[in-house]
């Protein structure tokens, strides 16, 4: 079984884009799971196969550690890693294709917390994937797109997985910015030449050296448009865990 974790800053659809993804894959006919990685989520837009809340509940850790919502999740995000064999042990037992990580809706919460080093070694780090959500509520400027591109190589550098980075609901975005934001992902320059054609500001030059930085280290990644409220892109994440995991051949011809 594969693992593709979905991490995203709170509200860049986590949750709509799993439920999206799980739905195009039972159209394809390939089985996949569901998991809820957020302890603190009061709702979810699908049943999940596995919920977290089942063996973490924050209420509880308000009550029992005398903590308030946020510091509650701190340590909901430890009692996770601590407690994994007994919520990984049911995981593993489905026999499925892919299983959907949902991870917690404030991403520092799993991508900075070291405990979920542990969650993704117990489930098996040879079938782990990222699927890293841009938000294009934040990445639709230049200066954003760079803070995007940022995450994204961070997240990368803490789990040392393979990645892809999409920019979630892509829907709400005109035509035009949907391309201007294709074109940066595709060709740095075209990012460099935006990020310089206005007035230089403190901003600008900052987000300019750490577009140099990331150029130069590898973390310039292409973003791929999706959008769970079309159903559209859910074919180009398919491809790429296909392309990294089974060089391009799809699943169902496999030995």
């Amino acid at each position: 079984m594969r693992y593709l974790y979905f991490i995203g800053t709170a509200g860049s659809g986590k949750s709509t884009l799993v439920q999206a993804f799980k739905e195009w894959l039972d159209f394809q006919g390939i089985d996949a799971v569901m998991v809820n990685l957020d302890p603190g989520a009061d709702y979810v837009p699908y049943q999940p196969d596995v919920d977290i809340r089942d063996w973490v509940n924050i209420a509880d850790v308000m009550k029992d550690y005398s903590l308030g919502p946020n510091g509650a999740q701190v340590v909901a995000a430890d009692l996770m890693a601590l407690n994994n064999r007994e919520w990984t042990t049911v995981v593993k037992e489905f026999r499925a294709d892919y299983c959907l990580i949902d991870t917690p809706g404030q991403m520092e919460l799993f991508a900075f917390r070291q405990s979920s080093n542990a969650i993704i070694e117990e489930l098996g780090k040879e079938d782990g994937f990222l699927v890293f959500l841009s938000d294009p509520t934040l990445a639709r400027t230049p200066n954003g797109f760079v803070s995007d591109l940022m995450l994204c190589g961070i997240t990368q550098f803490r789990f040392d997985l393979p990645i892809m980075n999409v920019i979630s609901k892509a829907d709400i975005l005109s035509e035009e910015e949907l391309e201007e934001m294709k074109g940066w992902s595709r060709d740095p320059y075209a990012l460099y030449n935006s990020l310089t054609e206005k007035q230089i500001n403190a901003q600008s030059i900052m987000s300019i050296e750490l577009f140099k930085a990331m150029e130069n280290v590898g973390m310039y990644k292409e973003m791929y448009p999706v959008s769970s409220e079309e159903g559209t892109g859910m074919e180009d994440i398919y491809s790429m865990v296909q392309m990294y995991f089974e060089g391009g051949e799809d699943i169902g011809n496999n030995p």
